[in-house]
């Protein structure tokens, strides 16, 4: 996926699912389709928020995954780089000429350490998370050896319960190591809070970040009095963006999932009680499902199954209907309640999947449509990059 692809070789179909020019209604399924009109209002939407409130906007790769839709983020919404979860991801989008790359994670491994080191050679600021002391010292002498530089975010666990570590002791001495280890750059903090995203109500999202900002001020205030003040603190999602860039602590947000807008996210609520795909981000993101058997006078069979998505968070929904309901899926099977017999054989439906992030890992392209027409072919670039 990272080579160049001639696209007028490939076989609708067997290869792809559509190519550029083609009628929206001949495109096979099932597969991921893109609303490119609600796709860039998000994105400039997003961009002009971050540009408003002086914050930096660094968009989460493990969302889409893909090259082209991170350069569609920076040039409409002038996000500054990219996240990503792993060292092939990162590798991906600095292959692709993406020159600002956080690994917003842990990287231990000696063979994973050994590739991250080498990446700046190729034009890339690369950032890595670091939680364990003993780490800093395995990040330099890889960086040594390739004679590079690795600038790194020590991480705080502010709620997620995850990585990160908890108290600010640990944040001054794993920065006062970095500081000193030949080939590495203290550059700020990672601090996102993950467990509160997809909580419903505003109030309660609120509480635990409030909680979150508490305690990443009490560190930054240390280390600025130590001489280590961060350049960056790095953190917020869709679920919260609005909080850090408002903290007066934090100056970089990780937004990803706002771009695509999946069924879970879009029931959590804004601060008027209104879902947040009800107007502050659109649906752009759909699985294009076909209707290939309609037996049951009730049912409808549709193609996209547990194959064409991920169900972790839930069932996808049918978008723009409510006369017809996805109610169950097999492995290749979903099953779509019709109860007035609505539907036929042949039809098409948009599904907003449960959880974009997982979903777009199963598919190797997007299909980006405007008024009826396919105009873009993007690959899923960082597909199965999990290592």
């Amino acid at each position: 996926m990272n080579a160049p692809v001639d696209i007028k070789t490939l076989e609708v179909g067997y290869d792809v699912p559509a190519l550029p020019g083609m009628d929206e209604k001949d495109i096979q399924t099932p597969c991921l389709i893109l609303d490119l009109d609600a796709l860039e209002r998000n994105i400039k939407k997003m961009g002009d928020y971050a540009k408003a409130h002086g914050m930096r906007h660094r968009s989460h790769g493990k969302m889409h995954k893909s090259v082209d839709v991170q350069k569609l983020q920076e040039r409409l919404g002038g996000a500054v780089g990219v996240c990503c979860q792993k060292v092939s991801e990162a590798e991906v989008f600095v292959r692709g000429g993406i020159k600002d790359v956080l690994v917003s994670n842990q990287v231990r491994d000696p063979a994973k350490i050994d590739r991250l080191a080498r990446l700046p050679k190729l034009g890339s600021r690369i950032i890595v998370c670091v939680d364990d002391i003993k780490n800093v010292a395995e990040l330099s002498a890889a960086a040594q050896k390739h004679g590079t530089t690795l600038e790194c975010f020590i991480e705080i666990d502010c709620g997620a319960g995850r990585c990160g570590v908890n108290s600010t002791e640990a944040v001054v001495e794993i920065a006062k190591a970095i500081d000193a280890a030949p080939g590495l750059k203290f550059s700020g903090i990672q601090a996102y809070q993950g467990a509160m995203q997809h909580m419903d109500k505003y109030e309660d999202r609120k509480a635990k970040l409030d909680a979150a900002i508490a305690q990443v001020k009490d560190a930054v205030d240390a280390l600025t009095k130590i001489g280590l003040k961060p350049e960056l603190v790095s953190g917020g999602g869709t679920g919260s963006y609005y909080f850090e860039s408002n903290s007066g602590v934090y100056n970089e947000l990780q937004c990803g999932s706002y771009a695509f807008m999946d069924a879970d996210y879009g029931r959590i609520l804004d601060k008027d009680g209104k879902r947040i795909d009800h107007g502050e981000w659109e649906n752009a993101l759909f699985i294009l499902t076909s209707v290939m058997s309609h037996t049951k006078a009730d049912k409808a069979i549709v193609d996209a199954g547990l194959k064409a998505q991920s169900v972790d968070s839930g069932l996808p929904f049918v978008y723009g209907r409510d006369d017809v309901k996805y109610i169950k899926c097999s492995d290749e099977h979903g099953v779509v309640e019709d109860p007035k017999g609505v539907l036929k054989v042949g039809d098409k439906l948009k599904l907003v999947p449960g959880h974009c992030d997982p979903t777009c890992n199963v598919h190797d392209w997007y299909v980006g449509v405007r008024n009826g027409k396919v105009e873009a072919l993007w690959p899923v670039s960082a597909r199965g990059k999990a290592y």
